[in-house]
């Protein structure tokens, strides 16, 4: 079984930077592919990011491409969102979600994963 606790979310405003992480328990961190979703009231959850457990390999939703960043610490079983520029339109619920994969390969939809955390809200406002 494998535990994940997301930090970071908070109330900014347009244009500010925030830095999410995720942090899991168990030693198979480094053997996991991780990903970050969201999901807007009355929205679908969508894919944000996700990273290779290698940490070789990224991925990024269009929306999201030259702002948000994803990163992992295997030694300290994390995963990091960095997101800058935010817009009043990442407004969500930031999900964390760990899946088993090949070393070199990104998950993008929330089915291949095999555990999530709680959540962590993000507001933007304009």
């Amino acid at each position: 079984q494998v535990q994940l606790v997301e930090s970071g979310g908070g109330l900014v405003q347009a244009e500010d930077s925030l830095r999410l992480s995720c942090t899991t328990s168990g030693r198979t961190f480094g053997t996991y592919a991780m990903g970050w979703f969201r999901q807007a009231p009355g929205k679908e959850r969508e894919f944000v990011a996700g990273i290779s457990w290698s940490g070789s390999i990224t991925s990024y939703a269009d929306s999201v491409k030259g702002r948000f960043t994803i990163s992992r610490d295997n030694a300290k079983n994390t995963v990091y969102l960095q997101m800058n520029s935010l817009k009043p339109e990442d407004t969500a619920v930031y999900y964390c979600a760990a899946g088993q994969a090949p070393p070199f390969v990104v998950r993008t939809t929330p089915s291949r994963y095999d555990y999530w955390g709680q959540g962590t809200q993000v507001t933007v406002s304009s």
